[in-house]
């Protein structure tokens, strides 16, 4: 049964973190409600497989080019600064794309433009989010539940945002859907606005070649960091990229178009708010094992959409994959905040995120031409597979399955357990 012991929530009840959440769950919705009117935007002007993975390249690569600086401003300016100014920019951007897309024919190369701008404010935002978790937590105990709640908005917001936008994106077009997305980036800025987070101690300053070299050592000196790491940056490539850019299309052409995409990407959300609700209060003691193994739950809707599944049983696979997703990202995420110094957070957040999504441009650029030439079943099939594999090798790695989380960390009988937010 889902434990319901209401002190898991108490942290909603502190008014700075409940305001910094209510932002960011409302920006989170925003952003799931956008991707899918992104892809539908290309496909609807004409785009095939190939221009809508070169769009979807075009949000990731800005995301993997500022990565490293960005780590190392989150942790030199502080991270709320850093993802406030982050949602600044998403705002506008999102604001200019709307108005593209409300011309008679927008331009790819417009398109791709300010979608790379997009990955620019994602880029900066995604290693302050990471490290600003911490501070907003009292109590260390806590801070899995802190991960978890996030990633419950995270996850409600992907059940809710792609259903949202395909009856959007059919009544309105892609441009409102985008109109709103601007909107809801607005809120979150207003929301971090108002939150104040304590800052973290550092050194005499360093220059900033010197806080990279740091920030490296902190990173390749955990077998388990950087081997998870470099897992993840394999999946996205072999795995998801696919993934996103054949679903798609593979929507379109059998199973009915953006409502249908839009209840598969709904359902891999209410699987990831399942799996969040699962791990409040639960602290393994093992987490890097529960998360690894956990993550075989990721081949499922690739090999759904390989075996020719209708909606039904895709939704389903998806469903499997959210789950795997909220156990993975709070049991990894806890894992670095727990084994890291706080000072370099925002570093080693940025190679995590780095390691993740280098890749990803190519798989998102790679999945429409391979596919065009062997076919969107072997493609999405061998992704399925790989992930499998992956899986059982990572674990059978000491460093991985053996990592422990800190005493005070680990599940107990139902006791008060709750959330984070932001600096």
């Amino acid at each position: 049964m889902i434990p319901t012991t209401p002190g898991r929530w108490a942290l909603l009840r502190e008014r700075a973190f409940r305001r910094y959440w209510l932002g960011h769950t409302t920006s989170l919705l925003g952003s799931a409600t956008a991707s899918v009117a992104v892809a539908f935007a290309v496909l609807g002007s004409g785009g095939d497989g190939t221009a809508l993975g070169a769009v979807m390249a075009a949000r990731i690569l800005p995301v993997v080019l500022v990565l490293p600086v960005a780590g190392i401003v989150a942790d030199r300016l502080g991270p709320r600064r850093v993802a406030l100014a982050a949602d600044v920019l998403r705002c506008a951007v999102q604001t200019a794309l709307a108005a593209l897309l409300l011309t008679d024919r927008p331009p790819l190369w417009g398109t791709a433009a300010l979608v790379a701008l997009w990955g620019l404010g994602e880029g900066f935002g995604l290693p302050a989010l990471g490290a600003l978790v911490p501070g907003l937590v009292r109590d260390p105990a806590r801070l899995a539940d802190a991960n978890s709640l996030l990633g419950l908005a995270r996850s409600t917001s992907t059940v809710a945002g792609p259903a949202l936008a395909g009856l959007l994106v059919a009544a309105a077009g892609p441009a409102t859907v985008l109109a709103l997305d601007a909107a809801s980036y607005a809120v979150g800025a207003i929301a971090l606005a108002a939150v104040a987070v304590p800052a973290v101690p550092r050194g005499p300053a360093d220059t900033v070649l010197d806080d990279l070299r740091h920030g490296w050592a902190e990173f390749r000196s955990r077998t388990w960091l950087w081997l998870t790491t470099a897992q993840m940056g394999l999946f996205n490539l072999l795995v998801w990229a696919p993934f996103l850019v054949l679903g798609p299309l593979l929507a379109q052409q059998r199973l009915g178009g953006a409502a249908a995409w839009g209840t598969v990407m709904a359902a891999y959300g209410a699987g990831a708010v399942l799996g969040g609700l699962l791990m409040l209060g639960r602290r393994p003691g093992r987490p890097l094992a529960v998360a690894t193994a956990a993550a075989v739950g990721w081949a499922l809707p690739s090999a759904a959409l390989a075996a020719g599944a209708g909606t039904g049983w895709t939704a389903f696979a998806a469903l499997g994959a959210g789950i795997s997703t909220a156990v993975c990202d709070t049991l990894f995420t806890t894992a670095t905040q727990q084994h890291v110094p706080a000072e370099a957070l925002g570093r080693v957040h940025s190679f995590e995120a780095l390691g993740a999504f280098v890749l990803g441009p190519i798989g998102l650029a790679a999945a429409g031409p391979l596919a065009a030439r062997l076919g969107a079943a072997p493609v999405l099939g061998l992704g399925a597979l790989w992930q499998v594999t992956a899986c059982a090798t990572v674990l059978a790695v000491p460093a991985v399955r053996t990592l422990r989380a800190p005493a005070a960390a680990q599940s107990r009988p139902p006791v008060s357990r709750a959330v984070p937010s932001t600096d």
